[in-house]
């Protein structure tokens, strides 16, 4: 496996993603150009984020590219990125093949029309996000945030953002004016803001802080989890760019369900969210419309982003 960083140069931001219709052309005709010769004994590269800085644990990414290996008899190189936004933009500039990507950064992607996906799994009834306390806070529901100061991952983030922001909504508190938000860069930021009393709460994934350390830090009797937010109809897409050649997209499409199987679970790890969920193959951009009104909450709208 070989390992790259692609820069982040023009790349963070929401804004991003408002892509110009000159820009779309231009891509269009590169992807088109790309196509003309196919050598399927390329590898296949996949844009991710990195899981964990921890050395003495197993990266899941490893184990990632190890199973697709074997299930496509082809090598995957894998290019780090700093945000979900910059997985799309990889995509989208043809820098990669492939990204993995919870519901709403695929939502935004898909809606530029310039971003297929490739596959989706389905969500479950089981709510999303929490925001994670102290066990000292004096902060014991979510009314209690208020005039507070509160982390998520960041601002492309399903469950470290979008879904929490969802559920202080629905509980009467705005964001900007009921209590103040920062961007941590990822889960494993705002679990350290939180640690070292930065924040108030740290919003993030129920299904993190049941997998325990190293992916939650805290362990039991330290934490309390404040609130849940509604469930998703898209847990999570794997999302290509519009000039992958057919054999590939096929392949694809064939060994990711094989990857995401039961046996692998513990190797997995943090991408084990999407074992046992319903698999579309190449959904509709309407799949997607349901996120649209969660989004405008949080200042959002998928309309602009064409």
């Amino acid at each position: 496996m070989r390992r790259l960083t692609l820069p982040v140069a023009g790349m963070l931001g929401i804004a991003a993603l408002a892509l110009t219709g000159c820009q779309a052309a231009d891509t269009a005709a590169s992807g088109d150009s790309a196509a003309a010769v196919v050598d399927p004994t390329a590898p296949i590269t996949i844009a991710t984020l990195p899981v964990s800085d921890d050395p003495t644990q197993a990266n899941p990414i490893d184990a990632l590219v190890e199973l697709l290996e074997a299930e496509t008899g082809r090598q995957v190189e894998v290019t780090d990125v700093p945000d979900y936004l910059s997985v799309v933009e990889a995509i989208r500039a043809d820098h990669v093949d492939i990204g993995i990507m919870s519901g709403f950064p695929s939502a935004l992607a898909v809606n530029t029309g310039e971003v297929d996906a490739l596959l989706a799994w389905k969500g479950s009834e089981e709510p999303v996000s929490t925001c994670v306390v102290l066990d000292g806070s004096p902060v014991t529901t979510l009314e209690d945030l208020r005039g507070k100061t509160v982390a998520f991952a960041d601002q492309a983030s399903s469950s470290g953002y979008f879904m929490p922001v969802y559920m202080l909504h629905e509980a009467g508190l705005e964001q900007g004016t009921d209590y103040e938000a920062i961007f941590a860069g990822g889960h494993e930021g705002s679990f350290a803001a939180l640690e070292q009393g930065q924040v108030d709460a740290a919003c993030t994934a129920i299904m993190l802080t049941e997998m325990g350390a190293p992916m939650f830090p805290f362990a039991a009797g330290e934490w309390r989890g404040i609130g849940e937010s509604p469930a998703m109809d898209v847990m999570g897409t794997v999302l290509a760019r519009q000039s992958l050649d057919d054999a590939t997209r096929t392949q694809l499409e064939e060994a990711i369900p094989k990857v995401f199987a039961e046996e692998n679970a513990e190797a997995l790890a943090a991408y084990s969210s999407f074992i046992g969920l319903d698999v579309e193959i190449a959904p509709k951009p309407s799949v997607f419309e349901s996120f649209a009104d969660i989004a405008e909450v949080a200042g959002v709208k998928l309309e602009d982003l064409k």
